[in-house]
């Protein structure tokens, strides 16, 4: 399973989710559907807009952990 790390590197930039959806240009509903992991995609040009904006590379956003009920 992949999951977003979005709320940790918000908190290690100490940016809200209001500023980096100003800075980056996608809604706050949007972008919330990715911090709570409800997202079942992601587009390259968004995660590439919220790397440029949090100064990270997309391994610091995104994780794989096993799925053993799969």
């Amino acid at each position: 399973m992949i999951t977003i790390n979005l709320d940790l590197m918000l908190a290690k930039r100490k940016m809200s989710l209001t500023e980096l959806s100003q800075a980056v240009g996608i809604t706050m509903a949007n972008l919330s559907i990715l911090k709570n992991g409800k997202a079942k995609a992601v587009r390259f040009s968004t995660l590439s807009a919220i790397c440029r904006v949090l100064d990270c590379q997309p391994g610091d956003l995104l994780s794989y952990q096993k799925d053993d009920s799969i």
